[in-house]
C-alpha cells in the first residue's frame, strides 16, 4: 500500500468517521482512481471504524506542513 497527497486528497471529503467498507464505496462512487481504492482494499479489516485520512496514513501531512511559520527560522 502506497499514498500519495494526490491519492489521499480524494478521501478528503469521505464522510467520516467511516469503515472500510464505506470508504470503498465512497472511493468508487465518487470516481476516485483504481489506485485509492487497491490502497483501502489492502487495509486490514477488523471492523475498525477509522476517524480520519490520519488513521489510514498517519504520515499525512496536515495544513501546518505547508504554511511558512517565521518563528521556525
Amino acid at each position: 500500500m502506497y499514498w500519495t497527497l494526490e491519492l489521499a486528497s480524494k478521501l478528503e471529503d469521505a464522510p467520516w468517521p467511516a469503515t472500510k467498507e464505506e470508504l470503498i464505496d465512497y472511493a468508487t462512487r465518487s470516481g476516485a482512481w483504481a489506485e485509492v481504492i487497491e490502497n483501502l482494499e489492502e487495509l486490514e479489516d477488523d471492523g475498525e471504524i477509522y476517524e480520519s485520512i490520519e488513521d489510514i496514513w498517519p504520515d499525512y501531512p496536515s495544513k501546518d506542513d505547508f504554511f511558512w511559520n517565521e518563528e521556525e527560522y
